[in-house]
């Protein structure tokens, strides 16, 4: 008698509305899982459409193509003799569903809606779909007649229920619901697949992969994290004896017995093999964790590869990346990230990766290249450049051009005083008046404009030479722009509005200063780039103002007016901790207070939430970047909050000086004070 039973779970590089691509990984998948043995295959969730279909869940089409998709996996021969689950949006009595659509031998055994839908953060689910409110019941669902054509069927279960099969049951909870408080499956032992989709998918996420199967407390495969396949499939083989014999121990288990059963939809097929004394079951694995570091060099680097490709062979013309390469902390993080990528595609081509293969060949546009060199890759893909003025200095330029030599990108430097004179001869032609920068007797507004003149010519020149640089070198196609600012200077606005902070993408969009030196770091000891030893050595600096002597005179905290480690501090309590100025005041005083007096903190407080209301209108113009971490401001999905405030605060700020002055004892007993920074 059959015991053991081989069950696949995959993770899939689904993109949001390509149904013909979606279909292909879906069958490839079900071919891998079949081939391994498996009897049951459990796909990502809404992995028919792509998940981040966002408004076009509310078009006729998106339920029309993937109707039609679910179809032609019905027709295949590929998905015989094994049962499909897969994730699409379903219109029922004219509402929708985010649905788990289960198969066999072309006739749908059930459709089971999700019942918790996730509404936080980035998902909008309850926007698009009605979460299913009747558990443990199901009604008939009437099939639309291109699917009744195929499974001769006219109805199906459509609800809250299980599968029996000849050996075993089968029930499905979908994303959200593994976290309600009330969950639909027991938690006390069992087999337990996750599917996850991996990739961009067309948006600012970035989807992990990482599918798993586990089985009473212990892992038995986990799928690798950012990785470039567009199709993983885990397989387990199990002893569903070891189930039984797990959950005979808890008597609390028992107890369920009270609880109203679940529908049972009976399905005439068993998992397991009359015969398989001699198949050997699947041992636990470790789980496999990744170090913030290492998050960052993954993750982010597997985004501007996504992106490359979908802009490069899906109907657009990218040949690789264009980067304004400053020679400071920001722009190195982003050049390595490219770096990163492509010792990812090296490696992925090393490892027999076709589709990989196909898709380098089709971005440099050479049918017989095979990419072995990182270095060699890099300077194919990416083109960096320096933009000089007369304010920068020779350390940047240095530091930039060596950076630039070490990852072997395709460097260019230029200088941009022509152009600034050019524009600022304009204004004083028809003004009569020519601005002065402070360091020559300006205005503050006369040098803060001279400033800006400067960073939007660069984003200027950028375009111009991701768009004609391989142009002027023979090549075909042009270039994305990689922007490179971080989330702290997103928050603050601490950058000029159409700068180079304004370009096609921006990888490290979501991730603060602090971890993208940990990041930097790391690249410097794994990569071996000793480069970015001086660069992260170096105070940052915008090199936008006049030198001295020579020597940078400004630096990005002493413009800000605060820390990069007081600026991390802010954005996490902000957001994460969901403090506004009362609250942040209330939580720092505590947090600081070996290092500042109430006074103190109140004024920094004050400080941030004046610079951050002022500069809230340049967060909806932002580039699009990855979604690294639960800090990131970005207005257009994460962090929806007004672009216009009152940046004096003043009901808010005065409840912050009431307990100030309540509290002016504590700054007399407090006479030896460290910096916050350092707390």
């Amino acid at each position: 008698m059959g015991r053991k039973v081989t069950v696949a779970a995959c993770a899939l590089n689904q993109w949001a509305l390509d149904f013909q691509g979606n279909l292909q990984r879906i069958l490839k998948s079900i071919e891998i899982a079949k081939r391994k043995g498996a009897r049951y295959r459990l796909g990502p969730e809404l992995e028919i459409c792509g998940y981040g279909c966002w408004d076009h869940y509310y078009e006729s089409d998106t339920l029309l193509h993937s109707l039609q998709v679910l179809a032609a996996l019905l027709e295949s021969p590929v998905t015989q003799d094994i049962i499909c689950d897969v994730g699409m949006p379903v219109l029922h009595r004219n509402v929708r569903y985010n649905c788990r659509v289960i198969f066999l031998n072309r006739r749908i055994l059930l459709i089971r809606p999700k019942m918790a839908l996730a509404n936080e953060g980035n998902y909008r689910e309850l926007r698009w779909f009605t979460p299913w409110s009747r558990s443990r019941q199901t009604e008939e669902y009437f099939l639309p007649r291109m699917i009744q054509d195929v499974t001769k069927q006219e109805t199906v279960p459509f609800g809250d229920a299980v599968l029996a099969t000849r050996d075993t049951c089968i029930g499905s909870e979908i994303c959200e619901e593994l976290w309600t408080p009330h969950r639909s499956l027991p938690t006390n032992g069992g087999i337990y697949l996750l599917a996850n989709q991996k990739g961009c998918d067309g948006d600012r996420l970035y989807y992990d992969g990482c599918a798993l199967i586990a089985m009473n407390g212990h892992i038995f495969a986990q799928g690798s994290q950012f990785s470039l396949d567009d199709v993983e499939v885990l397989t387990a083989t199990l002893d569903l004896e070891d189930v039984r014999s797990y959950r005979a121990e808890i008597s609390s288990r028992n107890l369920a017995s009270r609880v109203s059963p679940y529908p049972r939809v009976k399905v005439d097929f068993a998992l397991s093999c009359r015969e398989d004394l001699l198949e050997p079951p699947s041992e636990p694995v470790e789980w496999m964790y990744h170090s913030p570091a290492e998050e960052i060099r993954w993750a982010a680097s597997s985004c501007p590869w996504g992106w490359c490709c979908s802009w490069g062979h899906r109907g657009r013309s990218s040949a690789g990346f264009f980067l304004p390469l400053s020679g400071g902390v920001d722009s190195a993080a982003t050049a390595c990230l490219v770096y990163s990528m492509c010792r990812q595609v090296c490696e992925a081509v090393r490892n027999g990766n076709q589709e990989v293969l196909a898709d380098v060949r089709a971005i440099v546009d050479q049918l017989s290249y095979t990419p072995q060199d990182p270095r060699d890759l890099c300077g194919r893909l990416l083109t960096t450049c320096y933009m000089a003025s007369e304010n920068s200095s020779q350390e940047t330029c240095d530091r930039a051009k060596e950076l630039a030599q070490q990852i072997g990108s395709h460097h260019i430097g230029l200088n941009i005083d022509p152009a600034v004179t050019a524009v600022v001869g304009i204004f004083s032609l028809v003004t009569g008046k020519r601005p002065l920068f402070a360091a020559h007797g300006g205005s503050s507004r006369e040098n803060l404009a001279l400033q800006n003149v400067q960073a939007r010519l660069r984003m200027v020149l950028a375009y111009l030479f991701a768009q004609l640089s391989l142009w002027a070198r023979g090549a075909r196609g042009g270039l994305l722009v990689l922007g490179s600012a971080n989330v702290d200077e997103s928050l603050l606005g601490y950058l000029t509005k159409y700068d180079c902070s304004s370009a096609d993408i921006n990888p490290i969009g979501g991730i603060s200063k602090t971890d993208l030196k940990a990041f930097v770091h790391f690249c410097m000891e794994h990569f071996q780039l000793p480069a970015l030893q001086r660069i992260l050595a170096a105070p940052a600096t915008a090199e936008l103002e006049p030198l001295t002597d020579g020597q940078v005179s400004q630096t990005d905290e002493e413009d800000m007016g605060m820390t990069y480690a007081e600026l991390s501090v802010y954005g996490r309590l902000r957001k994460i901790a969901k403090a506004g100025p009362y609250s942040m005041f209330c939580k720092l005083v505590n947090m600081w207070k070996d290092a500042c007096s109430p006074r103190q903190v109140a004024d920094k407080v004050r400080q941030f939430f004046s610079k951050y209301a002022m500069n809230r209108h340049k967060m909806t113009t932002l580039t699009p970047a990855y979604h690294a971490e639960s800090y990131s401001p970005d207005d257009n999905r994460f962090d929806l909050r007004p672009f216009l405030y009152n940046s004096s605060w003043p009901w808010q700020f005065r409840c912050i000086e009431d307990q100030v002055n309540k509290n002016k004892v504590l700054e007399d007993i407090a006479p030896n004070r460290m910096n916050p920074s350092e707390v």
